[in-house]
């Protein structure tokens, strides 16, 4: 995925196109030999948040010449989404690009046909609306982004930062994309599946008890740690636990503390010559078998292709390029 455009129309927000310029179009030699080639596309005299002019020589018909195409929020949900902007967007997938959309720009995305039959999400407020006009859409408001391959769709302006992020670890690996967000100042990795927004607030009480066991347990990952072993250090039951880390997180502790192992394990992939033996341990999974089991099902490759693949130096950049584009991902 070595070209990103950025689509831009008339009267987009500012934010969310700044996001992806951001990520996409800084280069970083000191981590990445060849970062993204970076390109805004919009049709002449395409306003920016109401103050910026977006003076660019690309239009909206080179999309179709990227690799991925980022289309930001829309200016008005209830206003049709520009005709040109769909033609452009369903021609950049037809032709193979991976499309992504921030914020509202789902219902460019749900207009051109591209999210049928799909789940995606967007922001909460406008989910339902979202739902009702495209009724063959799998509209899910409570998740922070969702990749579905060659379409991928996010909620609401910071969780474009998130699925930004998501797209350079899903090219790069995670020590490049934690190394990006060290940059930005942003958290490294927020999973899809986190919620949106607390659902159930934690009592003023108890503010700060979910927090400090998150960051106990990410020191503690080598440990075989338990349900109850969390419940114990935050001073809760198990069941008022579950219910916290519902509303924080979107998913239950068992299946958080299963993604930072395996997030764990990548770095180890990608930094060391550790056998996965070795790296099983370390995280916390016991044994080789069973990181290579549940590695393989939540990344759809074995950990020795996923380290050959992006296997990194003491600097952070990718080793080895020639025989990552030679090693087939599915192998």
């Amino acid at each position: 995925m070595a070209s990103v455009a950025l689509a831009v129309t008339d009267g987009m927000p500012l934010l969310e196109l700044a996001a992806a310029c951001a990520i996409f179009g800084t280069d970083r030699p000191d981590l990445v030999d060849s970062w993204y080639d970076f390109t805004v596309c919009a049709p002449a005299g395409a306003q920016v948040g109401g103050w910026l002019q977006a003076d660019t020589p690309h239009g909206l018909d080179e999309l179709a010449a990227a690799d991925t195409v980022i289309v930001p929020a829309c200016q008005d949900v209830d206003q049709p989404q520009p005709a040109d902007l769909i033609e452009a967007v369903r021609a950049a997938h037809d032709a193979g690009a991976r499309v992504a959309s921030i914020c509202t720009g789902a219902f460019t995305l749900a207009a051109a046909g591209l999210l049928d039959g799909r789940r995606a999400t967007t922001h909460w407020l406008h989910a339902d609306a979202l739902a009702r006009r495209h009724p063959k859409v799998e509209v899910d408001p409570r998740v922070l982004y969702i990749d579905e391959g060659s379409v991928l769709t996010s909620a609401g302006r910071a969780a474009g930062i998130d699925l930004c992020l998501h797209m350079v670890r899903t090219d790069h690996g995670t020590a490049i994309a934690n190394a990006v967000a060290r940059r930005l100042v942003v958290a490294p990795h927020r999973s899809g599946g986190q919620a949106q927004f607390i659902t159930a607030p934690v009592p003023p009480e108890n503010g700060n008890r979910l927090t400090d066991v998150l960051a106990w347990a990410l020191e503690e990952l080598h440990r075989p740690l338990t349900v109850t072993d969390l419940a114990r250090r935050a001073h809760m039951s198990p069941r008022n636990l579950g219910r916290h880390f519902a509303a924080v997180t979107g998913t239950t502790p068992l299946q958080w503390l299963l993604t930072q192992r395996l997030h764990r394990a990548q770095e180890f992939l990608e930094r060391t010559d550790d056998s996965v033996d070795r790296i099983a341990a370390q995280v916390g999974m016991g044994s080789g078998a069973t990181l290579r089991r549940h590695f393989n099902r939540v990344f759809g490759v074995p950990p020795d292709t996923y380290r050959r693949t992006f296997r990194v130096d003491g600097r952070g950049e990718r080793a080895a390029a020639q025989e990552a584009t030679a090693t087939p991902l599915a192998s």
